[in-house]
């Protein structure tokens, strides 16, 4: 039976995004089904359905990185029809048909099962992004970082990510700063949990090797001069996850950070295999559980896709706007 997708094609004229119909046979191969209930926009999505970012390796493609639903059929042992499940990474929604339609296929080794006591709504309002920030405050655990150890920043903090960060990082004891330039939005980062909300101008770290050591960790989804300003303002033994570059894809520092104060500087990738999914996710129904969900999310109809992918492309939106794909 024909179903509602968002299809991203690229035409002379340049990249292009519409709804259209398809149907089971128009999804790409993959070992499970899935009933989409939600699925949500995240920077990456904007920049594909815009063309403002080369994104999609293949055209057409139906939209989004994430989603998350009901197993209607499976090939894997891993999942029985009815699971609950949360689909994202790899090639989802980039060079495989994403989570903008009424149904999609994937490979299991995408999938995850919701958690026991998170519903489809809470995984997709954690996601992609919600997934990165767990990943990313994970392996900063594993190099050192404990809430008694001082500030943790996270700028570009109305961000999916960063929302979701100082979320997680607030209920695990950490003494949390954000940093963002919407001043109109401090109290809704203290509603997450921020202790210090400044604002990004105030941020700029000096032009030398080494400024004043101010912070244990950071979470950081911008690059660019952000994350050279954190290299030089690190404390002693301090660590960055990098996760994204909303301010540019290149940075300057110089190796004083690394040699002289033992700064370590993180990639997070999120596609990893099936293992670390699966412990990242039962972290985030446990110990990494987060508590603002219903405040980070928007929940919008799948009619209004377009028109809030404009909002995220042009900054204006905050937290994590939440996709619903049928009543």
């Amino acid at each position: 039976m024909p179903f509602r997708a968002y299809l991203i094609s690229s035409t002379p004229e340049g990249v292009h995004a519409a709804f259209t119909m398809l149907d089971d046979d128009g999804l790409d191969p993959g070992d499970v089904t899935v009933r989409v209930q939600y699925a949500s926009i995240n920077y990456k999505d904007a920049l594909a359905a815009t063309g403002k970012g080369r994104i999609i390796r293949r055209f057409p493609c139906v939209g989004g990185i994430d989603a998350s639903g009901i197993v209607e059929a499976s090939g894997s042992p891993r999942f029985q029809p009815g699971d609950a499940v949360i689909v994202h990474g790899h090639g989802f929604g980039v060079s495989h048909h994403g989570g903008y339609a009424a149904r999609a296929r994937a490979p299991a080794a995408w999938i995850n099962k919701v958690p026991a006591g998170m519903s489809t709504l809470d995984a997709i309002t954690l996601g992609v992004a919600g997934y990165t920030a767990a990943l990313g405050i994970d392996a900063m655990e594993l190099n050192g970082l404990a809430p008694h150890k001082g500030k943790v920043l996270v700028n570009g903090a109305t961000g999916g990510v960063a929302s979701v960060s100082i979320d997680l990082l607030a209920q695990r004891g950490y003494d949390v700063v954000a940093v963002t330039g919407k001043p109109q939005e401090a109290q809704y980062l203290r509603e997450l949990g921020a202790a210090e909300v400044i604002a990004s101008a105030d941020l700029a770290a000096g032009d030398k090797p080494l400024e004043p050591a101010l912070w244990q960790g950071a979470v950081d989804s911008l690059g660019g001069a952000p994350l050279s300003a954190l290299t030089r303002t690190m404390r002693k033994d301090g660590v960055i996850a990098s996760i994204g570059n909303a301010a540019g894809l290149e940075f300057t520092t110089s190796v004083m950070p690394f040699i002289l104060r033992g700064v370590r500087l993180l990639g997070i990738n999120s596609d990893n295999e099936p293992e670390v999914r699966e412990r990242v996710w039962q972290r985030l129904a446990s110990d990494l559980k987060p508590k603002h969900l219903a405040a980070i999310a928007r929940v919008i109809p799948f009619d209004e896709l377009p028109q809030a992918i404009a909002a995220v492309i042009g900054g204006r939106a905050r937290g994590r706007t939440v996709v619903r794909m049928a009543d």
